[in-house]
Order: structure tokens, then sequence, then C-alpha cells
């Protein structure tokens, strides 16, 4: 089939280089001249293991290509995919639907005979209506067929997630011709056995939301749980375990941290929480989880005050990963952002270490943090070190040169990357998330009293 995809970001370069894989011909279509000049030559813009070797293998077959021209590669497409940005507008937190709604009419303009449209970008509910709209309003002789196919990407695993998905999406208005063409485009993975859900466009929209609500649900609930048993001695780690093992429930997304970030989470919690409220219907558990989360990551700073018995005035704080997850350079809403300009606003000195996300970091925090070249540069002489990001390079650190280079050693880990007594040994004070105060002694205290 030949592809078209609209947006060559984050979901529409990974969405092409895997749809080429799969022997179609795709055309991957941005308005950025500089980004297309970059993939022609065969540099990736971002940071994604294995899609280097996708995109160039598949461009030197030529079943991927790029370029800045909509009209000729829309034209000769069975499927275009819409794949642009739709960040939080404004002033209101809405999505932004700006460049969906441009690139609807940009389709209008160039299709010829029967096209399938599917939005591939988070979109709140309704979208694909209006895109119709849009397209008919534009050209009312385009024969086309607007369909939802939301994205399940994890940053730092896309292609597996795309190639062995869990399920695929498609919400469609009952046409069964639309269906056809885009049980094609998936076909390869019907080997996998991976299952397709038709539904309508409004299902399949709410679908993806609700999806990415519900999970920034489960990883602040963890959070918040990590929080109660710092208070009564319990371990977080090990009620995780617990709870994750109820199949019913579980084990992904319970792990305690400093709260999600990322292109996805944040924006797509607070869209669906003004979608309902537009609505007449509040979400109020969603409600809660983005004000926990907002506030948790400047809360994380005063962790490390307290680690640092009460004052960073004048100290030096090295954090370990500014990136929001690992395996990615994304720095949207990372926690680290807020961290460490709460750890500036607490007058201490912030030297920073991430193996991949440095060019976005001087992009995001300014002069708020000095960038160094490796873990152990960045130590040197700090008050306390933090981990912020579980890269796997931060997980097998030489501790005890770490303890030597530190003024103090006094580390934080926000992520629960080591054991307790194995970062004692070294003369570290240690301070990590959800693990109390021994049972036992809590035990014998209640039993005094």
């Amino acid at each position: 089939m030949r592809i078209a995809i609209i947006g060559s970001g984050y979901v529409g370069l990974v969405t092409g280089a895997c749809l080429a894989d799969f022997g179609h011909h795709v055309t991957c279509i941005d308005s950025n001249p500089k980004k297309i000049a970059l993939l022609q030559s065969g540099e990736i813009p971002i940071f994604e293991p294995g899609l280097a070797s996708l995109v160039r293998t598949n461009s030197q077959s030529e079943r991927l290509s790029f370029t800045t021209g909509l009209a000729g590669p829309v034209g000769e497409a069975d499927v275009v995919f819409i794949a642009v940005g739709t960040p939080s507008r404004r002033g209101d937190g809405h999505a932004d639907l700006t460049f969906v709604y441009a690139a609807a009419r940009d389709v209008a303009r160039a299709v010829r005979g029967f096209t399938v449209v599917a939005t591939k970008s988070t979109v709140p509910v309704g979208t694909c209506d209006e895109v119709e709209r849009v397209i008919r309003k534009a050209n009312p002789q385009a024969h086309v067929a607007v369909v939802s196919n939301p994205e399940f990407l994890r940053e730092g695993a896309a292609i597996e997630d795309f190639k062995r998905p869990d399920r695929i999406v498609v919400g469609t208005l009952d046409d069964q011709r639309a269906r056809d063409v885009m049980a094609q485009v998936y076909r390869p993975l019907f080997l996998n056995q991976s299952p397709i859900l038709f539904t309508d466009r409004r299902t399949s929209e709410l679908i993806k939301y609700s999806a990415n609500a519900f999970l920034a649900m489960k990883i602040t609930f963890i959070n918040e749980i990590a929080d109660l048993c710092e208070q009564v001695g319990a371990h977080v780690q090990e009620v995780a375990r617990g709870i994750g093992l109820d199949n019913r429930i579980g084990a992904k997304f319970l792990n305690a941290g400093p709260g999600y970030g990322g292109s996805c989470f944040p924006k797509d919690t607070v869209a669906l929480m003004k979608t309902a409220q537009d609505n007449g219907a509040p979400l109020r558990l969603i409600e809660t989880t983005v004000a926990v989360n907002d506030q948790r990551k400047r809360a994380m700073a005063r962790k490390v005050v307290s680690a640092c018995g009460g004052s960073l005035r004048g100290k030096t704080v090295a954090v370990l990963g500014l990136t929001f997850k690992p395996n990615t350079d994304d720095m949207r809403e990372a926690p680290s952002i807020s961290i460490i300009q709460a750890l500036v606003d607490l007058g201490a000195r912030v030297r920073a270490f991430d193996p991949a996300g440095h060019e976005q970091a001087v992009a995001v925090l300014n002069e708020t943090v000095v960038l160094a070249r490796d873990p152990y540069n960045c130590v040197e002489g700090a008050h306390a070190v933090v981990i912020i990001t579980e890269w796997d390079v931060f997980r097998a650190l030489d501790l005890a040169q770490i303890a030597r280079q530190m003024a103090t050693p006094v580390m934080v880990d926000l992520r629960n990357v080591y054991r307790r007594d194995e970062v004692v040994k070294h003369g570290f004070t240690y301070a990590n998330l959800g693990d109390g105060v021994c049972g036992d002694e809590r035990t014998l205290s209640v039993a005094a009293e």
C-alpha cells in the first residue's frame, strides 16, 4: 500500500519506519525543512533505540522517503495518517488542534480517489467528526473516509510496541471499505495475533485518553502509598510487588518515583479533565491525579533538603538523569525540571548528567544547571547526589568511588534503584521513596505506650 504520514515527529517517524518495514511504501511529510534534510541524510532528530537502523534500512530499500511537499504523496496515497502535535492550549489546558485541522485542509486539497484519512494524533472526543467537516468544507468532492487510529507507543520501547502491540484500535463510521483498508495496513501484525478492535470514532478517541489517564492514576496511587509507607514503617516496593501479583491489577506502572512526565500523560490527563468538565461529567479521580502529580515534583526537593540536614544554601547537588524516563532524550514535563528549579530556589548549585538529554536540557533549563560529562564528573565535590531518572548506567555506579569524590556522601534515590544496605556500607546517608522505619521498631514503640 502507499501511505503518507503528515508529521515526522516521534509518532509519525516511528509509525512510518515500522509500516515501511512491513513492506508498505511510506512517505513522511513535515513542514520543517531542517528536519526533513536531516532525515534525508540519514540523521535521526530524536533518540529512540533501534529507530536509526530501521529508518536507514527502509530508506535504502526505497520503501521510506521524506519530503516537505504534501500534494504528491497524499494524492497517491491509499491512507493518510495525521500525526501532528496536539500540545496543551495556553490558558485553558485543552488540546490545541490547530495543526490537526491545518493538516485536514491540506489533505482535502490534495486527495485523488478514495482515501482513508486516519487520525494518529491524540485528540479529544469528536475531533474526527470535525476533521471530516473540515475536509468536506475545503473540498466537497473529496472521496475520503475519516477514521481514528490512536497510537499506544512508549518512548524508549516504541518499535517493540508498534510491532507487537497489545491491541490496535480503529474507529470508523461503519464504513466497511475503510475497515478493509485499515486491516490491510496492519495485516502483518495479525501474524503476531495482535487483536484489532474496530469501534466507532468517538469511542476510539476516548480509549486513548482513558488508557493514559488510568496509567497516570496508577503511578500517582503508588506514589501516595510510598508516602504512607514512610510514615507507618512499611516498604513500598514490597507493597507494589504484593498488589502487582494480583493479575487484576498487574505490576506495571507501580514503581514509586518523583511523578510522571513526558509528552503524553501530563497533557492528556489535563485535556481529558477539561473535556469531562465541559460535558458536565467531571472526573474527580483524574482531577486529583493531576493536582497530586504537580505538587509531588517540587516536594521531592524537600527530601534533598532533609537528607542534607535542613539547608541547601551554598551546597552543590549532583543530579543524575534529566529526561522524563530512560532511553529517550525527551525533556517534556520531566520531573527533573521542577525538582532542579526548586533546588536552585533553595540556594543550591546544581550539576547534572544525562546520557541523552543534554541538548534538550540546555533549551529547557537555561542557566540553572551545569552539565557534566559523566556521572563521576557530576558528583565531584557535591554535597548530595540525586537519582531522578533510572538510566541503566546509574544502576551499577562505583559507590565507593563516588563516596570518595563527594564533599559529603549523601544519596537521594528517587527511583529506588539501590538497596539501602548496599549504599550505607559505603558511608552514605541514604534516602529513597517509601522506605519507612523498621516495622519491629514501630511495634516495640506502640507496645511501650
